[in-house]
């Protein structure tokens, strides 16, 4: 499974080594104190690139900034997210033992505020790093053990969460023959809950086939005709829409947290919430001037 970080207590948050640098986060109201739980909403992240020094800069971007920005807006809801998925590339470039300490340093706010965490990975992650940096969870039992899978259930959808790491720093992606049997037998064996598919990499039918997932083709040949699967998410291209394929599976492209690659594009994170027949997805963009903050697309489930 994803690694899963289940809540801290706001003591236990206190007496970490973060707190003492923690500045702002200290805020009582981060601490989720007096806030219910939103058991249908989810907060949505992808490409945090963070590395083991909080202050780089790539792009023009301080991507440990940002994150601790974004960390602010999810802590501060009204409700809270019932949890926080991040889609991959938790690390800045090759996925070193230090980004990923940092990486559990900045969770630490969200598991304070009682929020659980599930992160899966990218191509600028490293296996063996995250794992080590993570002891405690290290050898948890995973359906596909060298890949970081899970089926998440909430009350209105199921979560397949998928590993397309194939190498370190190298662009393509792959789920793998042992990955999508397990896919499909465990969709197979959950047909009456809309299944929402996430995993780092853009499939072939958005954007570059040289950057995307190698299985692409494979992996939508079981995604199409089991009918309760309807959105497909991703991360990887460092962009943000929703189209649909021509089955009717919504294509959900989720922002980077860290920096663009396109001049003007947005960045920041996604609060989904979870309906009967669909979802709403608003956008939080970092810069709160931008012209695409706090757009809403809707998803209307395909039938079946």
């Amino acid at each position: 499974m994803p690694i899963h970080l289940p809540p801290v207590s706001r003591r236990r948050f206190l007496s970490s080594s973060l707190a003492a640098g923690a500045g702002l986060l200290l805020a009582p109201d981060l601490f989720g104190a007096g806030r219910k739980t939103d058991p249908h909403s989810w907060a949505l992240f992808s490409d945090l690139h963070l590395a083991a020094d909080r202050e780089k800069v790539s792009r023009g971007t301080n991507m440990a900034g940002n994150f601790e920005a974004a960390v602010r807006e999810v802590c501060a809801l009204k409700r809270s997210p019932s949890a926080v998925l991040i889609s991959g590339d938790l690390a800045f470039n090759t996925g070193e033992s230090g980004d990923y300490t940092v990486v559990a340093e900045m969770l630490q706010p969200l598991r304070a505020a009682g929020m659980p965490i599930h992160l899966t990975l990218g191509n600028h992650d490293d296996r063996n790093h995250f794992w080590d940096a993570l002891t405690d969870v290290k050898a948890a039992a995973r359906p596909v053990a060298d890949r970081q899978t899970a089926l998440l259930r909430s009350p209105r959808a199921n979560w397949f969460v998928l590993d397309s790491l194939e190498t370190t720093n190298s662009t393509p992606g792959l789920l793998g023959d042992e990955q999508r049997t397990w896919l499909a037998r465990a969709l197979d064996a959950n047909p009456d809950k809309p299944a929402l598919i996430v995993v780092h990499h853009n499939s072939l039918l958005k954007g570059d086939a040289k950057l995307a997932l190698k299985d692409s083709d494979q992996l939508f040949d079981i995604l199409r005709p089991r009918k309760q699967v309807k959105a497909y998410i991703f991360g990887h291209t460092h962009d943000w829409g929703a189209t649909q394929d021509v089955s009717g599976i919504h294509l959900v492209n989720l922002p980077p947290t860290a920096y663009v690659f396109t001049e003007g594009k947005p960045n920041g994170w996604v609060h989904a919430t979870l309906e009967r027949h669909g979802a709403r997805l608003e956008l939080h963009c970092l810069d709160h001037q931008h012209p695409a903050q706090g757009q809403v697309v809707d998803l209307k489930w395909r039938a079946g």
